[in-house]
Formats: C-alpha cells, structure tokens, sequence
C-alpha cells in the first residue's frame, strides 16, 4: 500500500449511513461503493438568488474548492457547460444550471485566490472559462496521478486506488443539456467533487513522498497561465476517414459537406454528428456523385433523409465539383515544424539517428521516474529540437531550446543532458 493509500486509510471519509469507514481500508480490499453525498443531493442552482446565497456560502468556506462540469459532448453544438459542481469545506456541494444561470463571474471572482481541485483540468477549463470561471491556482488530480506513477488516473479508478471508494461512472456521456435533469444523475454529479479534496490531498503526500511535488506544482501553473488554444486550422480535415482521400477535388466536397454540416449543427445546436455522420461526408467525397438519386445510394444518405437535406449535401457536393483548380485545397496541412518521423530516415538519416538516440534516452528515464514519456517532455519538444538542433549543442543550449519551446524548469533540468548527449554523438 502507497503513503497515498496509507494517507486516505486514515481519512475520516463518510459512507451512504454517514459512518467512518474502519480504520485501515487496504487496497487488496474490495472498494466500498458510494452511493449517497454525506450531505444529501444539493438543489439545483437556477435563478440569481440560489447563485447569490452559494456564492456567499462559498466564499465563507475553507481551504480549496472542488470543481467539475458535465457537458452534453455528443448531443449539443460545441462544448459549453451544463452542470457545474463544487464542494468546498464549510459549504458543502452545490449543482449550479448555466443554463439558468449564464454567467458565474462573480462566483469565480469569489474563489479566484482559492486553489481549485479539478479532475483532468484541461477539459473542464474553457467550457468554465466562457461562464466566467477562470482559476488562479490548481490542482489536478489526474496529472498528479500521471506524475505519481498510477497505472489508470480517471477518477473513478484513482478514487479506488486511492481512496478504497468506488465511484458509479453510469452517467457520464448522458445528455446534461436535458431538463430537468433526473435525479440519479444529480447523485453521479455530486459525488464527482465528494472526495475530490480527500484525493487531492492524498496525492499530494505521495507526489512529496516521491520528491516530484515541486514537478507537478510547475506542471499546475503552466495550466492555469496558458492562453486559449488558437481555432484549430482547417478542422474539416480532422474528418474521421479523411486518411481515404487522395485527390484534391475530393477533398473539396469533404471541405464544402463538413462546412455546411457544421452551419446547420450550429443553427440546431445539435451534434455535427447528429446531422451527417463523418462517413456519409467521406463516402460522398469518393463517389462524386453526379444527382441526387445517386447520392442517396450512398452509405449514410438513406431513406431516413427528406428530399430537401439529400438537395443540399447533393449542392455541396457541386459546388465543391465547380471550383477551379486553384481554389481546390492543397494534400496535407502546411507543417509548423518537423516533418513525420517515418520520413526522417529519408529525408535527413543524422536527424533520424539523433531522434531515434533522444528518444531511447528520455523512454528510460520515464520508466525509472515512474512516469509517462509525454509528461518527463512531450514528443513534439523532443521532435523540435533533435530536426533542428540549437547551434550550441551543451547542456545549457539544449536547455535554453527546451525552455523556449514551453517545458518547465523540471523537466529542462532531467531532459537537457540526455538532449545534448544523444544530439552530440550523433551530430
């Protein structure tokens, strides 16, 4: 048993009959199932007044806030929040609707100095970003658990590993944008932030017991301090399937059915997917078909489909066939940086060599660390720099190199040396 299994045998954690489990819960134990909040399931927050008396009990709270938010990925246009949850000490849990009530910024005024505990935070921070809630300091369990070492960092396994708990996940890819929402997952909501602080703080004895809690602080506040991701370039040809596309003119009616697909979704606020499936979109772009009867026989395009939506994917697909070839897309997206690494050996054999030599370097490290390679650095950082070395090759300019490419103060400090050795005996 972990100091982190050790650390939360000793919690005085409550169970459905608001009990303590016995002292000295063992990970070779069968989990103990969790199945009410020790508070009872919270109210749903949906007017300015609920926000006001949570606000307030939230700011009289102590130490960190738990956060989590369901989104309805799936069934509903992009990523906004449907549900948000906290819990913090002193005020209990709280299930706020967004829907009812759209901007949270002076709740997340309210917690801006407080640590936020989140579960995989870089997927719940932009939809809490657009509401108005943007941390300050965090805490990120699964990352922690990535650095500690954990064979299986979601929450309901590290919630077991852990904490000797298991948590019900049923409910996790249901509609949240549904209303109102049904009570058993209003329960599956709650108990997300429930032990979330006895997590976090379970971790961070083991991160320090491992000497790497300094690592995951640095790793904590690159997350809060990053900006928002750029729109993605050409998202049309992340289309499942795209990799059967050859020709240019077919990737213009890729282009054309997802532009449209994506304006309709939009207007719905329905799932992309919901409207014509990336199959449909990749089989049309194969066939080119000439007429609506034909492109009703295609994959996707059935009976199901009413005459006026089999018309206007059939008008994509020609205006995509009309365009010049100067406006046809061009094969592959412009790189912004090194090429694949399978063309490496071709295109530059030192290059290959010094990668394949950076590579073998930091896969051993990360197996003595006890940690992912992509969180000792991340393959694109180790790409970058053995395709286009820095000049000065010692371990000061190899670490210069890396802090300009984004890595933290830790992982320049175990990564550089190997990086100038593996790009000096291969130079």
């Amino acid at each position: 048993m972990t100091d982190a299994q050790d650390t939360a045998a000793e919690t005085a954690l409550r169970t459905a009959g608001g009990a303590p489990p016995d002292a000295g819960v063992a990970a070779e134990e069968a989990p103990i199932p969790l199945l009410e909040p020790r508070d009872g399931i919270p109210p749903v927050v949906a007017d300015a007044e609920a926000l006001a008396a949570v606000v307030a009990a939230f700011a009289g709270g102590r130490g960190p806030v738990a956060v989590d938010a369901e989104r309805a990925s799936g069934y509903r246009y992009g990523q906004r929040a449907y549900l948000v949850q906290l819990r913090r000490e002193g005020a209990g849990s709280a299930l706020i609707d967004p829907v009812g009530c759209p901007d949270l910024s002076v709740l997340g005024s309210t917690l801006a100095d407080t640590e936020w505990i989140l579960h995989a935070a870089t997927q719940d921070l932009p939809c809490l970003r657009e509401i108005g809630m943007v941390p300050t300091r965090l805490f990120d369990t699964e990352l922690a658990g990535r650095l500690a070492g954990f064979p299986r960092v979601g929450l309901g396994a590290m919630v077991e590993s852990v904490l000797g708990y298991a948590l019900e996940k049923g409910h996790s890819a249901v509609d949240w944008s549904t209303r109102p929402l049904p009570e058993p997952w209003l329960r599956y909501a709650a108990l997300d932030v429930e032990l979330l602080g006895d997590l976090r703080d379970a971790l961070e004895k083991e991160l320090d017991r491992q000497n790497k809690l300094e690592w995951a602080r640095q790793e904590f506040d690159a997350i809060v301090t990053a900006p928002p991701p750029p729109p993605r370039k050409d998202p049309w040809r992340r289309t499942s399937g795209m990799h059967k596309v050859r020709r240019r003119r077919q990737m213009a009616v890729v282009r054309e059915l997802w532009t449209a697909r994506d304006r309709i979704a939009q207007r719905r606020d329905v799932s992309p997917g919901k409207v014509l499936g990336d199959g449909a979109i990749i089989e049309a772009a194969l066939a080119l078909p000439s007429t609506v009867h034909a492109l009703t026989a295609l994959p996707g395009f059935g009976h199901r489909m009413g005459r006026r939506q089999l018309e206007q994917w059939q008008s994509a697909v020609d205006r995509a066939k009309a365009l010049p070839d100067a406006e046809l897309p061009q094969p592959g997206q412009p790189l912004n940086g090194p090429p694949p690494p399978r063309s490496w050996a071709d295109k530059d054999p030192v290059a290959a060599a010094r990668l394949s030599a950076a590579r073998a370097a930091v896969s051993a490290l990360a197996d003595e660390l006890h940690l992912p390679q992509e969180n000792l650095i991340t393959p694109d950082t180790v790409r970058r720099v053995c395709w286009e070395p820095p000049q000065d090759t010692s371990v000061e300019g190899v670490a210069a190199a890396l802090t300009s490419l984004g890595a933290r103060a830790w992982q320049v400090g175990l990564v550089a040396p190997l990086l100038s050795r593996a790009l000096t005996r291969t130079g």
